[in-house]
C-alpha cells in the first residue's frame, strides 16, 4: 500500500543484490516525541569518537569549563574536535572505558557538571552564503562533527573536496535500515525544516549536480513531512523499498543512481557524496546557530525498557544514567547492546559513555535477544552469498579467515566487507561470520602498518651501509694515494734516506701529547670547566697528528728494505698492542663508571672504547702476520714462540671470562640495569677462550715430531687462514651486537638496523666456523684422532642414515645459544618490568593530576623508551627461538610443534590404556588382560620414543628453558 502511495511521485529507484528482511521492531519506540536526557552528574568524553587521530586535550585537571567550550583539538587532517556538553570541572584525564566491543580503555576527559548548563558567547551566521566555502568549513571542522550515521568520519574531510572533484550527486541516507532504531525518523518528523538548512548548507559547499534523499517506505510520516519541508528547493526525496541493509552507504548510492562503487574506491571517485541526515541536522546547528555538536538523538528501545523512546542525550552520558533515566529494571536485563542488533556489540559495562556515533542502546531480555547458539561445521549450503550485499563470497572469506590465509582473503576483497552481518543472520550452522572477518581485517592492517614500518628500516638500512661502503672505498683510495706517493718519493730518492727512528720518536711524542690532551679534557669535563669545547678540538688536532705520525711510520716500513728489521717490527708492534690493550681497559672502566653514575657521555665513552677495541684488534692482528713472516733463524724457536704465546692468551682469556662472571653474577643479584650486557660480555669472552684452547690443541697436534719444519708448514696454512677469517667475522660480529645493545638502550632509530647487521654477521661467522670445522676434520692422519667430539656428543649412532643428519648439531653452537636465550630473557624480563612500573607510575600521575605537565611528559618518554627496549629484547628472543626451532626442523625433518604434539599423543594413547587396564583388572579374562598389558607395553615404548625424540631435538638446539 505504502509502495503503491508513493511509486507514482518517486523517481527510478534500482535495487542491489542480496539483502535481508529481519524483524523491523520499530514500534516499540517510534510513537513518542524526542524528550531531553538526563543530567548526569559527570560527563565521560573519549578523545577518539570519530576514525583517525585522536583529538588534543587543551585543558587541565581543576579547570572549570563552561558549555560549547573547546576542550580538545583536532590533532591531524583526519580528527575532530570536543567540546564540553555542559558547564563543570575537569576532574580527570585519563584511562577510561570507551565504545569498543573488547571494552578496551582509551584516555578521556571526565567533567563533574555543575547543574548551571552556563554557555560561552556564541553566534551563528545569519546568511551562510555570504562567507567562503573554506571559512564554513573550518567552522564544520571546529565543531567536532562527525558522521553520525555510520563510522564516524569527520564531515570536514567530506565536505572539502578538490577543485579536480566534480560532485554529481550529494545523498542524504535517511533510510535507517537496521531494527529497533528510530532516531532519524523521529529527527526528520519533529525537525524537517532544519534538516533541509543543513542540507541547503551542504548543497552550497559541494554545488552538486543533484540533490537526493534516501527513506525507506516504512515510514511514512517522515515521507511526508520531508516531502512538505522540500518544496521549493532542489531536492529529490526518493523512496526505497524496505530491505536490509540498504542504508549502507555504497548500497544506497546504488539504490538511488544506479552507480556501483567499485572495490577500493570512494563514491567521492564517482562524483557522490553521502551524509546523514543527523549530520545535516548537526551542520545547521553549527553554522547557523553557532552550536558545536554537544548532543545527539539516541533511541532507548527493547523489552527491558518500562518507556521506550527517543531521547536528546549530552555527548558523555554513561549509559548507566541513560538507563536508569529511562526506567529500565538491571534485573530485568538479558542484553546490552549499543548501535543495532546487526552491526551493533554487545555492553559488558554500562559505564560506558554515549558518543557521536551512538545511535541506540537496546536493553533486551533474554528471551528478546538470546544468545546465539553454538557453531556449527558449515554445510556449504550458499545462503551466506545469495544474502551479500557486497555481491562477495563469504564462505570462501570464513575458510581463508579461519586458516589464517590472508592473502587469499584478501583477494576474495576481504577489505570490500561492510560487516553488515547479513551472511551470519542466514547461516543454518550459526557461524559468527563477521568475527571471523573482523579479525582477519584488523591482521590485515597490522601486517600493512608492520610492513611500513619495515621498508621503512630498509630504507634507512640501505643507506647507512651505501654512506659506510662511500667513507670505506674514500679511505682506501687516500690510503693508496699516500703509499703511491711514498713509493715516488722513494723512487726520487734512490736510497733509504727515510729516518725510520726520529718517525718513530714522533709518532710515541704525538701520542703522549694526544693521552695528556684526553687527560687534560677528561678533567675539565669532570670539574664543568668553561673551555672543555676548546680542549675536546685539541684532543682531536693532537689525535690527527698522531695519527698522521703513525701512518708515516708505517709507509717508512712498507717503502723500507724488508732484511733484518723484523724482529725490530715484531717488538714495536707488542709494545703498541700493550699501550692500544692498557688505553682499551680503561676506556671500558671509564664508561662502565659514566653508566653506573648515569653520564650523558656514558654512549660517547662506549663508542670511544669500542673504537680503542678495534685500534688493538687491528693492531694485534698486524702482530700476528709480522710473527708469522718472521724468518726462520733456528728450528726450536718458531715452533716454542707459538705454542708459549696461545698458552699466555688462553691464560689471560680464561681469566677475564672468570672475572665477567662474577661481575654479571653481581650484577643480577643486586638487579642492575647493565646485567644482560655484562652476561653477554662474558658469553663473548668464553667463547674467545674457547677459540682459543682450540687453537692451542690445533697447534699441539699439529706439532711435528721431529725438529724439521716442512712437515708442519703444510697443513697448517688453510687452517690458519680460516681461523683468521673467523677471527675477523667473529669480532665483527661482537662490535655489531654491542652496538645493537646501545641503540636499544638509547631507543635510537637505527637499533633495528644494527640488529640486522648483528644477525647478517652472526650467520657468515657460523659459516666460517663450519668452513674450519670441516678443514679440522679433512686434516691428515695425525690430527684426527684428536678431534672427534661431534659424534661422541651424539644421542645415536646407528649405522643408518640418521647419523649424517646429526652430525651437523654443533654442542657448542647449542649451548651457546641456550646461554644466549637466558640472557636474552633475562633482559626482556628486566627490561618489562621496568616498563611496568614506569607506566604504572605515569598512570598513577595521570590519574592524580598532582605532576606537573613537564614531568608526565619526561615520564611518557621514559615509558616509551623502555617499552621499545623490552620490545626489541622480545623480538631478539623470538628471533633466537625461531631460529631454534628452524634447526630442529632442518635436523629430524619435523617441527618443534609435530614433535611436541606426537609426544603428547603417545603419553595421552599411554594413559587412556592404562585406565582401560585397571577397569577391566577384575572382570576381564587373562587372555585379554595380556593383551592389553602388551598393547600397554608397545604404547610405553611408543611414549619413550617421543619423549626421548622431543628431549633430544629440545637439548641439541639449547632450547631446555
Amino acid at each position: 500500500m505504502i509502495r503503491t502511495l508513493f511509486s507514482s511521485r518517486s523517481r527510478k529507484v534500482y535495487d542491489f543484490h542480496g539483502g535481508i528482511h529481519p524483524p523491523e521492531r520499530k514500534a516499540l519506540s517510534n510513537g513518542t516525541a524526542i524528550v531531553p536526557g538526563p543530567m548526569p552528574a559527570q560527563l565521560i568524553l573519549p578523545l577518539n569518537m570519530h576514525i583517525g587521530a585522536p583529538a588534543k586535550p587543551l585543558v587541565e585537571p581543576g579547570e572549570r569549563v563552561l558549555k560549547g567550550q573547546m576542550i580538545a583539538e583536532p590533532s591531524g587532517a583526519v580528527s575532530a574536535a570536543i567540546h564540553a556538553p555542559t558547564s563543570g570541572t575537569v576532574s580527570a584525564i585519563g584511562p577510561r572505558a570507551i565504545q569498543h566491543p573488547s571494552g578496551m580503555d582509551a584516555i578521556c576527559i571526565v567533567i563533574d557538571t555543575d547543574g548551571k548548563d552556563e554557555w560561552i558567547e556564541h553566534a551563528g551566521v545569519a546568511d551562510y552564503t555570504e562567507r567562503s566555502p573554506g571559512e564554513l568549513v573550518d567552522t564544520i571542522r571546529h565543531s567536532g562533527i562527525a558522521g553520525m550515521g555510520g563510522a564516524g568520519f569527520p564531515t570536514s574531510i567530506k565536505v572539502n573536496l578538490g577543485d579536480h572533484q566534480r560532485v554529481e550527486e550529494l545523498v542524504i541516507n535517511a533510510v535507517e535500515c537496521e531494527p529497533y532504531i528510530t532516531a532519524d525518523d523521529r529527527l526528520m518528523r519533529e525537525r524537517a525544516d532544519e534538516i533541509i538548512a543543513g542540507i541547503n548548507i551542504l548543497q552550497y559547499l559541494l554545488n552538486p549536480r543533484r540533490t537526493l534523499i534516501g527513506i525507506e517506505d516504512n515510514k511514512p510520516e517522515a515521507i511526508s513531512i520531508i516531502k512538505r519541508a522540500c518544496k521549493g528547493c532542489d531536492i529529490d526525496v526518493r523512496v526505497v523499498p524496505t530491505k536490509y541493509p540498504s542504508g549502507g552507504e555504497k548500497q544506497l548510492i546504488q539504490l538511488l543512481t544506479g552507480k556501483e562503487v567499485k572495490s577500493g574506491q570512494l563514491p567521492a571517485q564517482v562524483g557522490v557524496v553521502c551524509q546523514n541526515v543527523g549530520t545535516a541536522y548537526a551542520i545547521k546547528r553549527a553554522v547557523i546557530d553557532g552550536e558545536p555538536l554537544l548532543s545527539r538523538v539516541t533511541t532507548l528501545t527493547g523489552e527491558g525498557v518500562s518507556q521506550p523512546g527517543n531521547m536528546e542525550v549530552l555527548l558523555g552520558t554513561p549509559v548507566r544514567d541513560l538507563l536508569l533515566h529511562g526506567g529500565v529494571d538491571p534485573d530485568n536485563i538479558g542484553r546490552l547492546v549499543m548501535g543495532g542488533p546487526m552491526m551493533g556489540f554487545t555492553l559488558h559495562n554500562p559505564a560506558v559513555p554515549v558518543v557521536k556515533t551512538t545511535n541506540c542502546i537496546i536493553a533486551a531480555t533474554l528471551e528478546e535477544l538470546p544468545e546465539p547458539p553454538p557453531e556449527q561445521p558449515c554445510i556449504r549450503c550458499g545462503s551466506c552469498a545469495d544474502v551479500c550485499p557486497a555481491n562477495l563470497l563469504p564462505q570462501q572469506l570464513y575458510w581463508h579467515a579461519k586458516n589464517d590465509d590472508l592473502e587469499k582473503a584478501q583477494h576474495h576483497n576481504l577489505m570490500d566487507c561492510i560487516e553488515c552481518g547479513a551472511c551470519a543472520y542466514v547461516c543454518p550452522s550459526h557461524i559468527p561470520l563477521v568475527q571471523y572477518y573482523r579479525y582477519a581485517k584488523a591482521e590485515v592492517r597490522q601486517q600493512a602498518a608492520e610492513q611500513v614500518k619495515a621498508d621503512k628500516a630498509r630504507q634507512r638500512f640501505e643507506a647507512r651501509q651505501a654512506r659506510i661502503e662511500a667513507e670505506k672505498a674514500e679511505k682506501e683510495a687516500r690510503r693508496q694515494a699516500r703509499l703511491e706517493a711514498n713509493r715516488k718519493k722513494k723512487v726520487e730518492t734512490s736510497a733509504p734516506s727515510v729516518d725510520t727512528v726520529a718517525l718513530k720518536q714522533a709518532s710515541l711524542e704525538a701520542s703522549k701529547a694526544y693521552k695528556a690532551a684526553v687527560k687534560a679534557a677528561k678533567a675539565a669535563e669532570a670539574e664543568g670547566a668553561a673551555n672543555i669545547n676548546e680542549l675536546k678540538a685539541e684532543v682531536d688536532r693532537l689525535k690527527a697528528e698522531a695519527d698522521k705520525a703513525k701512518a708515516a711510520v708505517r709507509d717508512a716500513k712498507d717503502a723500507g728494505p724488508a732484511a733484518a728489521p723484523t724482529e725490530d717490527r715484531v717488538g714495536n708492534l707488542k709494545k703498541q698492542v700493550g699501550e692500544a690493550s692498557t688505553a682499551y681497559k680503561a676506556a671500558v672502566k671509564a664508561a662502565k663508571a659514566a653508566e653506573e653514575n648515569g653520564d650523558d657521555n656514558a654512549a660517547d665513552l662506549r663508542a670511544k672504547a669500542d673504537e680503542l677495541k678495534a685500534s688493538a684488534d687491528k693492531l694485534k692482528a698486524e702482530l700476528r702476520d709480522a710473527k708469522a713472516s718472521a724468518p726462520a733463524t733456528t728450528a726450536a724457536a718458531p715452533q716454542a714462540d707459538p705454542m708459549a704465546d696461545l698458552k699466555k692468551q688462553v691464560g689471560d682469556a680464561s681469566s677475564a671470562y672468570k672475572a665477567a662472571v662474577k661481575a654479571a653474577k653481581e650484577a643480577e643479584e643486586n638487579g642492575a640495569d647493565n646485567a644482560a650486557e655484562l652476561r653477554s660480555q662474558a658469553d663473548e669472552l668464553k667463547a674467545k677462550a674457547d677459540q682459543l684452547k682450540a687453537d692451542l690443541r690445533d697447534a699441539k697436534a699439529n706439532a711435528p715430531a721431529t725438529p724439521t719444519p716442512a712437515p708442519a708448514a703444510a697443513p697448517a696454512d688453510p687452517l690458519a687462514e680460516l681461523k683468521k677469517k673467523v677471527g675477523e667475522v667473529s669480532s665483527a660480529y661482537k662490535a655489531a651486537v654491542k652496538a645493537a645493545k646501545e641503540a636499544d638502550e638509547n631507543g635510537a632509530d637505527n637499533a633495528a638496523e644494527l640488529r640486522a647487521e648483528a644477525d647478517r654477521l652472526k650467520a657468515e661467522a657460523d659459516h666460517w666456523k663450519a668452513e674450519l670445522r670441516e678443514a679440522k676434520a679433512s686434516a691428515p692422519a695425525p690430527a684426527t684422532p684428536k678431534t672427534p667430539p661431534a659424534p661422541t656428543d651424539t644421542p645415536k649412532a646407528p649405522e643408518t642414515e640418521a647419523p649424517q643428519a646429526l652430525k651437523a648439531v654443533d654442542p657448542e653452537v647449542a649451548a651457546k645459544r641456550q646461554k644466549r636465550l637466558k640472557a636474552l630473557k633475562t633482559a626482556y624480563n628486566m627490561a618489562h618490568k621496568q616498563y611496568k612500573e614506569a607506566h604504572a607510575a605515569l598512570e598513577r600521575g595521570e590519574r592524580n593530576g598532582d605532576i606537573p605537565a613537564e614531568e608526565l611528559n619526561a615520564m611518557e618518554r621514559k615509558v616509551d623508551k623502555l617499552k621499545g627496549k623490552a620490545d626489541v629484547a622480545r623480538d631478539a628472543l623470538d628471533a633466537l627461538v625461531e631460529e631454534a626451532k628452524a634447526d630442529i626442523r632442518a635436523h629430524t625433518g619435523k617441527d618443534l610443534k609435530t614433535l611436541k604434539l606426537e609426544a603428547a599423543r603417545a603419553e595421552s594413547a599411554l594413559a587412556d590404556k592404562q585406565r582401560e587396564l585397571e577397569q577391566q583388572r577384575d572382570n576381564a579374562s587373562e587372555v585379554n588382560l595380556e593383551a592389553l598389558s602388551s598393547e600397554l607395553q608397545a604404547l610405553e615404548a611408543e611414549a619413550q620414543i617421543a619423549r626421548m625424540a622431543l628431549k633430544q631435538a629440545v637439548e641439541e638446539q639449547g632450547l631446555q628453558d
